[in-house]
C-alpha cells in the first residue's frame, strides 16, 4: 500500500507547470491545482503522470496502468 502512495502526487504550481505541457496523455485534458494524479504506464513508453481516474491500479505488478490500455492489453 505504501507504494502506491509513492506513485501518487497532488497538483501543486510547480507540477501543474511542468505537467500541463503536455497534459494528461490519457484523456487529453491538462491538469488543474489540488488534482491527484499517478504516474503509470500506457500506449506512451515508461510511465507518465495521468489522472487517477484514468488509472487502474493491478495488485499483481503494483503498478497503475491507464485504463483502455489495461483493458486492451488483457483481451
Amino acid at each position: 500500500m505504501e507504494d502506491r502512495r509513492k506513485l501518487k502526487i497532488l497538483m501543486d504550481l510547480e507540477k501543474l507547470n511542468t505537467l500541463n505541457e503536455e497534459g494528461c496523455l490519457a484523456c487529453g485534458g491538462k491538469f488543474t491545482l489540488g488534482e491527484e494524479a499517478v504516474l503509470a504506464r500506457g500506449k506512451w513508453e515508461g510511465f507518465k503522470y495521468i489522472h487517477e481516474d484514468e488509472a487502474f491500479f493491478d495488485k499483481k505488478t503494483n503498478q497503475h496502468y491507464e485504463r483502455r490500455y489495461y483493458l486492451n492489453s488483457r483481451r
